[in-house]
Parts: C-alpha cells; sequence; structure tokens
C-alpha cells in the first residue's frame, strides 16, 4: 500500500511536569518540523493535563532513522529530557518498517500492526 510509518505515542504526564512538558514539547515540534520526510508530528493533551498522545507520520523506514539520529535529537538530549517528564503507557506503530525502523521503534516498545486496507490523502 505505502512506505509511510505511522505511530502513536500514548504518555503519562508526571506529576510537577506539565510546564516543564509543554516546553519540551514546543522545542520538539520546532526541531521536527523541516526534518525531510516527517509528514506528520501532532501532539494532543487530554483536558486534565495528564494523558498526552503523540502521533508520528514518516515517509518511510529511512525517514524514522534519520528523524532519531538527526543531530538535533542527540545534541538537545530530548530523549532523556522526555523521559524526565512523562511515563510511555503504550507505542502503537503502523506500516511496515524496515529492520533499521524497528530497532528504533523496538526502543520505544512499540507493538505493530501492518497495512491491511484504507487510504490516505497525503
Amino acid at each position: 500500500m505505502t512506505e509511510r510509518v505511522s505511530w502513536v505515542n500514548e504518555l503519562a504526564v508526571k506529576a510537577g511536569k506539565l510546564q516543564t512538558f509543554k516546553e519540551l514539547m514546543e522545542e520538539m515540534v520546532s526541531g521536527a518540523r523541516n526534518q525531510p520526510g516527517t509528514l506528520a508530528y501532532e501532539w494532543y493533551i487530554s483536558p486534565d493535563g495528564g494523558a498526552v498522545h503523540v502521533v508520528e507520520t514518516y515517509a518511510d523506514s529511512a525517514a524514522v532513522v534519520a528523524h532519531h539520529l538527526s543531530e538535533g535529537f542527540a545534541l538537545k538530549n530530548w530523549a532523556g529530557r522526555f523521559m524526565e517528564c512523562v511515563d510511555v503507557t503504550r507505542v502503537t506503530a503502523y506500516g511496515d518498517p524496515n529492520a533499521a525502523a524497528r530497532e528504533v521503534l523496538d526502543r520505544l516498545g512499540a507493538t505493530y500492526h501492518s497495512a491491511w486496507g484504507g487510504f490516505a490523502r497525503f
């Protein structure tokens, strides 16, 4: 169907970390905005601010790997700062990522769902 790879990160915000996490989110979104192959990087928050879902969509597996190996990702220590603010409750991946992309997603504890049908307009 497509080479796109998407996933949803379901996160629980740690007590007292919402403002810090909001600032980190703004920084991470800014950093991802111009990455080639990053098609969507959308953050959603529950009304009480306790749960966040991050929906990520990439053009292909190479873009997944590039996002996680980008200079900004490493230099700004986004992953470490991210984990100081939230607990990951679930990561669900969609598509058919290659072995390199699965290595990235496996570190997140992802479960996988292969493409089965449907369409997207982007």
